[in-house]
């Protein structure tokens, strides 16, 4: 029966099972929005493109499958930006679907017309647009297939808005499937042998693809055969940390004694990530050692040196493939290596009283953070210094708990948060953002409550944008500028959306604070106030390298 070409792309959206796509109304691509009334698919109404765009890619990040994001014209998509931008260094899957102009009107100074191609095609896998409405059903699945085959990411498809409300009698394609790239017997065999010879591996997993039971897998694979397991920057979440093979992770915040023990390493495996530029101190660490890459990126686009075996393939693959056989994989080597690596990570991530001059003790807080929450929670970034007490004092146990931008985005934590209280409704999620980031997309705060999640934000307050600082600080010395930030009530804020929000001003407070935030039912927002001069914790492990590092 002929309907809409707008129609047809929600049908299809539908056949993808798809649950949720997150909005920023426009007028043009109503059609859309009105085949979406009578749909099945929750329609997120976001309050900026920004945040509509994170909320996808936290959806692909938890999911596996891509999140859906629709925004309008011109400045709609121009907002949209940081998240494409996101999903691209981060390799994860989502699809952006944008509303154009009539297609006559391009090229003519339209009202908010813009080059669709120009803005997007060097930072999207691919740039779509719908000119027949009888393929705009196909052209969505194309991008549903381009955004999560291979190494994942975002696709941008364009929606004119003429095109949208001509009529279609075709029917709705069924989801394209996704390749499965196999681990050849003879790969296989070799990485045998060179783990089996190793007297220092050390495996980094990274990247998407850590869903289920993969990364629990991978754990107890790596303790059989005695390899200590990294994960790369944010992508904590990997390997379980109560794992006696987890060895922290590589990356900003890092320890020292980690970077140290990457030089060291004779092999490195590599599981869904390569040696970037972050992970790698600035392509400056790891690459002496024998490298096994296994990724789904044929290009292996974001790996810099050696590679001595590259396997296209997922991670849940070539665990599956090694573990029919971890004894070969150990050789004659002991589990020295392993356990050295893992206590070292043990004791980096206990808590360290912090003692500040005035404020709230950030070690002390998320000391009680890790206690009260509990151990399947969600947890949220956004970027900056702030995080890195989470990073390093939250604990994970299974892959599908952690979002944050590996590209360093400022603003995903409170949107990321959302969506991820809405996908997995029965587990509490927790935002750790800075003062500088929250405001980023704080206004997805709304959201949060018009949708009845229940999200905790916790926010460190120093007044300034302190990663910045720390840079001005080395570089310049005594000549900050261009840093200081003047906050309102954030708790007052929350409060102000319809949810539960306090201000703490003490280290004593934390506990009853984050005790009445659980307690609320409601999403909730605790504002820590903390010294100017806070900064973030040392990366040495123990007191006696600090005392040696000074």
């Amino acid at each position: 029966m002929p309907r809409s070409a707008g129609h047809l792309i929600v049908e299809t959206l539908t056949a993808h099972d798809v649950e949720r796509v997150y909005v920023v109304p426009g007028e043009s691509y109503l059609d859309v929005l009105d085949g979406l009334h009578d749909a099945t698919v929750n329609t997120v109404v976001c309050r900026q493109e920004g945040g509509a765009g994170f909320m996808a890619l936290a959806e692909g990040r938890l999911t596996g499958r891509p999140g859906v994001a629709m925004v309008t014209r011109g400045p709609g998509a121009a907002n949209a930006m940081i998240a494409v931008h996101t999903a691209w260094q981060d390799a994860t899957a989502m699809v952006l679907m944008v509303g154009l102009v009539p297609v006559d009107d391009r090229g003519r100074e339209a009202f908010q017309d813009f080059s669709l191609e120009g803005w997007f095609g060097s930072t999207a896998k691919r740039v779509l647009t719908v000119e027949d409405p009888d393929r705009a059903g196909d052209v969505v699945a194309e991008a549903f297939h381009a955004a999560a085959s291979g190494r994942p990411g975002p696709v941008v498809v364009g929606l004119p808005e003429d095109v949208l409300v001509k009529r279609t009698d075709v029917p709705a394609p069924t989801p394209r499937p996704l390749a499965e790239p196999a681990v050849s017997s003879v790969q296989i065999e070799r990485i045998r042998r060179l783990l089996g010879a190793a007297q220092k591996p050390l495996i980094i997993a990274g990247g998407d693809g850590w869903l289920g039971s993969t990364g629990g897998d991978l754990a107890r694979l790596a303790e059989a055969a005695g390899i200590p397991a990294a994960t790369d920057w944010r992508a904590y979440d990997a390997v379980p940390h109560d794992s006696p093979a987890y060895a922290g992770w590589l990356g900003y915040g890092r320890s020292d004694s980690l970077a140290r023990h990457l030089d060291e390493a004779d092999v490195l495996v590599f599981i869904g990530c390569g040696r970037s530029d972050v992970l790698s101190e600035g392509f400056t660490a790891g690459h002496g050692a024998t490298t096994i890459l296994a990724l789904t990126d044929p290009d292996a686009t974001m790996h810099s040196g050696r590679i001595d075996e590259f396997v296209l393939t997922s991670p849940r693959a070539l665990v599956s493939a090694l573990e029919t056989d971890p004894a070969a994989l150990r050789g004659d080597r002991t589990d020295g290596w392993m356990r050295t690596l893992a206590a070292e990570q043990r004791r980096f991530a206990t808590p360290r009283p912090e003692t500040p001059d005035s404020g709230v003790d950030l070690g002390e807080a998320f000391a009680v953070i890790q206690e009260l929450l509990p151990p399947d929670r969600i947890c949220t970034y956004g970027a900056g210094n702030a995080t890195l007490w989470g990073h390093r004092y939250l604990s994970h146990h299974g892959p599908g708990s952690l979002v944050g931008p590996r590209n360093g985005a400022m603003g995903l934590g409170v949107p990321a948060a959302v969506a991820a209280s809405l996908i997995h409704p029965e587990r509490q999620t927790m935002a750790v953002c800075g003062d500088g980031d929250l405001l980023m997309n704080g206004q997805e705060l709304a959201v949060a409550v018009a949708q009845q999640t229940n999200p905790l934000v916790v926010v460190v307050d120093n007044g300034r944008y302190g990663t910045i600082v720390l840079h001005q600080e080395r570089e310049y010395p005594g000549r900050v500028s261009g840093t200081d930030l003047v906050n309102p009530d954030f708790a007052a804020t929350m409060r102000s959306f319809g949810g539960h929000g306090e201000r703490v001003e003490e280290t004593s407070e934390v506990r009853g604070a984050v005790e009445r935030a659980l307690a609320s039912g409601t999403a909730s927002l605790i504002h820590l106030i903390v010294d100017r001069q806070t900064t973030p914790p040392s990366t040495a492990e123990t007191a006696e390298e600090v005392e040696r590092a000074s």
